[in-house]
């Protein structure tokens, strides 16, 4: 077998705006799953039952069934009340649902590494719930569980390219319609590995430079991701 990726690299454009959107899908849902995990997971550990059994219901929901299925879900569900949006709208609110499950549960376990006696400090001083989680436990939670953080969110950037499935013209799909116009799937598939490997690392250097200014400590510590 010869290996000719000349039909592939001229194509590069197409290969670079795939590129754009999945960081931009990367982006959007990392900041918006981010958001609802978090209060997720505070629901989660709320003392109103009806809050902590809706989010657990969620939460077991979503990490028991298919990202591609939710995504039909949400792509066809939407259709069918009527609300007609774009696919890359579709596309951030499903990994958006998707991944906020996951960061609920890290985040859950980094509230809950928080020590008791800070708790009932923040209660002594008159705090409420809010201005508990907000200046007290939000961010050591953080701290003690970014590695897995971020490892999720890398994930998230690798799982978009199921959203090609719903015409999201992100990296794969772009893939897919050039393996269809040049008959090259193999160097067409293997270039697409290569970057996003490139997009992974990529990532990691991000979320590394991310916590050096987030959690000083970690850099004194000199403790990696």
């Amino acid at each position: 077998m010869i290996l000719d990726f000349t039909p592939i690299l001229a194509r590069w454009q197409m290969l670079m705006d795939g590129a754009w959107l999945t960081i931009q899908l990367a982006v959007a849902t990392t900041l918006t799953g981010f958001l609802l995990g978090t209060l997720c997971a505070v629901a989660r550990r709320s003392q109103f039952r009806l809050a902590a059994a809706i989010a657990g219901t969620y939460i077991e929901a979503i990490r028991n069934t298919p990202f591609l299925v939710q995504i039909f879900l949400v792509y066809f569900g939407l259709s069918s009340l009527g609300l007609s949006l774009s696919a890359v709208t579709v596309a951030i609110i499903a990994l958006t649902i998707n991944v906020g499950a996951y960061t609920a549960e890290i985040m859950r376990a980094g509230f809950d590494s928080i020590h008791k006696g800070q708790w009932e400090a923040a209660e002594t001083l008159g705090l409420s719930k809010v201005q508990q989680y907000w200046h007290v436990a939000l961010r050591p939670a953080m701290e003690r569980v970014y590695p897995s953080l971020s490892s999720q969110f890398i994930l998230l950037m690798l799982a978009s390219s199921v959203t090609s499935q719903i015409s999201t013209e992100e990296l794969t799909a772009a893939a897919n319609f050039i393996q269809s116009a040049t008959y090259r799937p193999f160097e067409t598939y293997l270039v697409i590995a290569l970057i996003y490997v490139a997009l992974s690392l990529a990532m990691r250097v991000v979320f590394w430079a991310i916590s050096m200014v987030l959690f000083p400590r970690r850099r004194r510590l000199g403790t990696n991701l």
